[in-house]
């Protein structure tokens, strides 16, 4: 299951744990990154609180927690080369993994065509 979120990040469920990244179009209007921060394994995540930080030739964004959870994986090929997630931001340039507290939680998030026409 794929789901967004209105500040350009997605998720895809598998069982309790969500593969956190962010968008082919939030990667479009950055641009070329040059720096990722992710948080650390085992931290524990609010929803809407700053979850990472990526930063481009043009700015410095961050990454927010879509649901509350906790962080059990990181993706470091992302932090040892950031031009990963340019290339594939919904697949290879995946941020971390998030074990969610409530999969209830979901129902807030936008769907694939919501999420459509908030990016047209």
């Amino acid at each position: 299951m794929l789901k967004y979120t209105q500040e350009h990040e997605w998720l895809k469920v598998e069982g309790d744990t969500a593969i956190i990244g962010i968008t082919q179009h939030a990667a479009t209007q950055l641009g070329d990154l040059v720096f990722v921060e992710l948080p650390k394994v085992g931290a524990k995540l609010k929803k809407g609180a700053a979850a990472a930080v990526v930063e481009s030739v043009k700015t410095a964004s961050d990454v927010f927690a879509p649901l509350d959870g906790e962080v059990v994986e990181i993706n470091q090929p992302v932090v040892d080369d950031p031009t990963v997630i340019s290339a594939d931001p919904q697949g290879g340039g995946w941020l971390y993994k998030l074990r969610l507290s409530s999969k209830a939680d979901l129902d807030g998030l936008l769907d694939e065509a919501a999420y459509a026409k908030l990016t047209a």
